[in-house]
C-alpha cells in the first residue's frame, strides 16, 4: 500500500469528508491518494491560506476534524494565518503539508535550502500547534497520525501538522506493521469536581447581584444544551461573550447580553455591578475584562472554570484576582454544577434592574431608523428579522463583527461563527465555504466588510465553482473603519493607509463579482434594506449583495483604551448603576496573589460537538 493511500484512508476514518487542498510538487500524491479514497474527497481553494480557513471552519461547524494539504515552501507557510485562528479558539484540524524528499533535505548542512522550495515547516508551526512533526520514515506514519488526531482532541483541543517528505509519500508499507499511538490513561477525579461544584453553589445562593459568563469553551466541550439547563436551574443572568452569543436566544430572560469593550452598554453594567461572576470556558482577554483588568467586575467575587490551568494562572500577572480558579473540563464542571443546584434564585430586584439598564441604552434606537442612507445597525437588525430558526452566520471582523455583536437578534437554534481571538480580515468567506460543505450544501449567510473581503476575494470563484448557497452580505464603507475609529481616538483623525484618500484601494465590487459569475444586488437606503434583504436571502444558490455604509459610521459604544468598561461614553454618573446599591471605586488597583488552581484533569477525548 502506497504510504499516502495509507494517510487518505485514515483521514477518511476520522470521518472527515472534506479535504481543502492547493495542488504542488510536494503534496501531489496526497490529493491523488484522496481522490482515488471512498468517503472523501478534496475540494480546491484559491489560495492555501483560505484552505486552512475553511478546514477551521469546517470542524466548528462538524464538530469533528478539519483538514487541508498544502505542498512544500510557500504552499506550507501561505497555511499560517488560519492556522493561527484555529490554534487561538482551540479548534481540531490537521494539517499535512508536503516537504521535500529526505535525500534533498538540507539536514546540519548550514546552507539555507537545498532541495526545490524547501523550507523548516515544521518549526515554523510549532509555536502555533499542539503538535507539529516530519515523517522522514514510512514506519512512524500511523503513529504520528494517531498521535496527532489524539492531541488536537484530546484536553483544550487544537490544529496539528504532519509534514510528510515526497519520497515518503511514495514508499510502499504494510499497514499491519505499522506501531500505532498509545494514549495515556484519563483520569476525573469527580469527588473534588463535585465539592468545588458545590462551593460555587453555596457562593451564587449567598449572591444578590450574581452574574454567570459563558465563553466558546463550553462550545468545545459540547456543552451548550448541558450549559441552558444548568443556568436556567440556577436562575442565574447570564453575559455571553461573543463566541457564546448565539446559545441563547435573544430574548431570553436571563440574557443579558454581550459585554467588554466592545459590548453593550447594559450588559457591562450587569457585570460590573455584580457581586459574584462565575466564568465558564472564556479565557476572560483585556477585551472582556477592560483596561486595567483590576477594573473588572470591581468588588465581586470570582470563580473562573478552565481545562487550560495556564490561562488561570496568567490573572496574577496583569492584576486581575480570581477567588476560585478552578482548572476543569466546562462539560463535566456543569454536571456538577447542575446536580448540585436546587431552587432558582430570588433576584427580582437585580434582573429588573438590568432590564432598566437594557431599555433605557438601547443599541439600536428609534432615530437609527430615520436615517436616510443604511445605518448599520438597522441593517443588522434587518438581517437578524429575515434569518430563520437554525440559521448559520459567518462574521469576519472590524467594525461588521461588532455592529453584528451587538445587534444580532438571535433566534432559537442559531450558530455565528468567526475566528474569535486570531480575527483575521478575510476569515469569513473561506469559512462561509467550509461552513456550507460541512451542513452538506445548506444556506449560509456570510458578513464581511470591504476590507477584510479583499484578503481573500479570489474565494469568489471557490463559491460559484460548487454553486455553494452562500448569501454575502458586504458592508461597504469603502475603508477600514474600525482603524479610522483608532484613528480618531489617537491620531487627530488623519486615516493614512485606512481609506481612498489615505491610500487604500477601493475597487468596485459589484463589477469583481459579477466577473466571477454571482448573481448581485445593492442597497443604500434604509428603507429599501428590507426588501432588499430578503430578496437575497431567497435566492437559490449563491448570491452577492452590497450594502453601502457612509463611512463615518462607527462601532458605539466602544471602550477607549484604558478606560474601565462601565465609562463607554457617555459617561454616566457612578449612582446611576445601581442607584442605592453603589458600588465603590476600589481603592488600589493592586490585587492579592491568584490563588493556585484546583485542578480537576480532563477527560482525554474531550470532544468538540458545536451542534450542542
Amino acid at each position: 500500500m502506497k504510504l499516502s493511500d495509507y494517510v487518505a484512508a485514515f483521514v477518511a476514518r476520522q470521518g472527515v469528508r472534506h479535504v481543502f487542498a492547493v495542488s504542488g510538487g510536494a503534496s501531489l500524491h496526497l490529493i491523488h491518494s484522496l481522490a482515488d479514497t471512498p468517503g472523501v474527497s478534496f475540494v480546491c481553494p484559491m489560495h492555501e491560506q483560505a484552505g486552512a480557513m475553511a478546514a477551521d471552519a469546517y470542524a466548528r461547524v462538524t464538530g469533528n476534524l478539519g483538514a487541508a494539504i498544502a505542498t512544500s515552501g510557500p504552499g506550507a507557510t501561505n497555511l499560517l494565518t488560519g492556522v493561527c485562528c484555529a490554534y487561538y479558539d482551540s479548534v481540531p484540524v490537521l494539517f499535512i503539508t508536503g516537504q521535500v524528499s529526505t535525500f534533498r533535505a538540507k539536514g546540519d548542512t548550514g546552507v539555507r535550502q537545498i532541495g526545490f522550495q524547501e523550507t523548516d515547516t515544521v518549526e515554523i508551526f510549532r509555536p502555533v500547534t499542539k503538535y507539529a512533526c516530519r515523517v522522514d520514515r514510512p514506519e512512524r506514519i500511523r503513529y504520528e497520525l494517531e498521535k496527532a488526531c489524539h492531541l488536537a482532541r484530546e484536553g483544550r483541543p487544537g490544529p496539528v501538522l504532519i509534514d510528510i517528505p515526497d519520497d515518503v509519500q511514495r514508499t510502499n508499507i504494510d499497514p499491519d506493521c505499522l506501531d500505532g499511538y498509545i494514549a495515556p490513561a484519563a483520569n476525573s477525579p469527580r469527588e473534588a469536581l463535585n465539592g468545588l461544584a458545590a462551593q460555587c453553589v453555596q457562593w451564587i445562593s449567598e449572591a444578590s447581584r450574581p452574574v454567570v459568563v459563558l465563553g466558546w469553551g463550553v462550545r468545545l466541550a459540547g456543552a451548550g444544551e448541558l450549559a441552558r439547563q444548568a443556568i436556567e436551574r440556577l436562575g442565574v443572568p447570564v453575559a455571553p461573550t461573543w463566541a457564546l452569543a448565539d446559545l441563547f436566544e435573544s430574548d431570553h430572560p436571563l440574557r443579558i447580553g454581550t459585554f467588554g469593550t466592545h459590548g453593550t452598554r447594559h450588559a457591562n453594567f450587569a457585570v460590573q455591578n455584580a457581586d459574584l461572576i462565575l466564568s465558564i470556558g472564556s479565557r476572560l482577554d483585556t477585551k472582556a475584562t477592560g483596561s486595567p483588568p483590576s477594573t473588572f467586575a470591581r468588588e465581586a467575587r470570582k470563580i473562573v472554570v478552565d481545562v487550560d490551568a495556564n490561562e488561570l494562572n496568567k490573572f496574577e500577572r496583569y492584576g486581575l484576582h480570581i477567588d476560585l480558579p478552578i482548572a476543569a473540563d466546562a462539560r463535566e464542571f456543569l454536571q456538577a454544577l447542575e446536580a448540585q443546584a436546587g431552587s432558582p434564585l430570588r433576584i427580582d430586584a437585580w434582573l429588573r434592574q438590568i432590564d432598566h439598564w437594557r431599555r433605557r441604552y438601547p443599541i439600536c434606537p428609534p432615530e437609527y431608523h430615520r436615517d436616510e442612507d443604511v445605518n448599520p445597525y438597522v441593517f443588522v437588525k434587518t438581517l437578524s428579522q429575515a434569518c430563520r430558526e437554525g440559521e448559520t452566520i459567518v462574521l469576519d471582523t472590524g467594525c461588521t463583527l461588532a455592529w453584528t455583536m451587538q445587534a444580532f437578534d438571535f433566534k432559537r437554534g442559531q450558530r455565528v461563527y468567526h475566528d474569535w481571538n486570531n480575527t483575521a480580515m478575510g476569515w469569513a468567506l473561506p469559512a462561509s465555504i467550509g461552513a456550507s460543505l460541512a451542513l452538506d450544501g445548506r444556506p449560509v449567510v456570510c458578513l464581511t466588510g470591504d476590507g477584510s473581503l479583499q484578503m481573500n476575494i479570489q474565494e469568489l470563484a471557490t463559491v460559484v465553482r460548487h454553486k455553494l448557497p452562500i448569501r454575502i452580505f458586504l458592508l461597504n464603507n469603502h475603508g477600514y473603519s474600525m482603524i479610522q475609529q483608532t484613528q480618531d481616538q489617537w491620531l487627530g483623525a488623519r486615516y493614512h493607509a485606512s481609506s481612498g484618500a489615505g491610500g487604500l484601494a477601493d475597487p468596485d465590487y459589484l463589477a469583481i463579482a459579477r466577473a466571477y459569475g454571482l448573481p448581485t444586488m445593492s442597497v443604500d437606503r434604509n428603507a429599501d434594506l428590507a426588501a432588499v434583504v430578503q430578496q437575497a436571502m431567497q435566492t437559490q444558490g449563491p448570491v452577492f449583495c452590497q450594502v453601502e455604509v457612509r463611512p463615518e459610521h462607527r462601532v458605539t459604544p466602544q471602550v477607549k483604551f484604558g478606560r474601565p468598561n462601565e465609562d463607554a461614553e457617555p459617561l454616566l454618573p457612578r449612582r446611576e448603576f445601581l442607584g442605592n446599591m453603589l458600588i465603590k471605586p476600589l481603592e488600589s488597583s493592586a490585587a492579592p496573589a491568584v490563588p493556585a488552581p484546583h485542578f480537576v484533569k480532563p477527560p482525554v477525548n474531550t470532544p468538540l460537538r458545536a451542534k450542542s
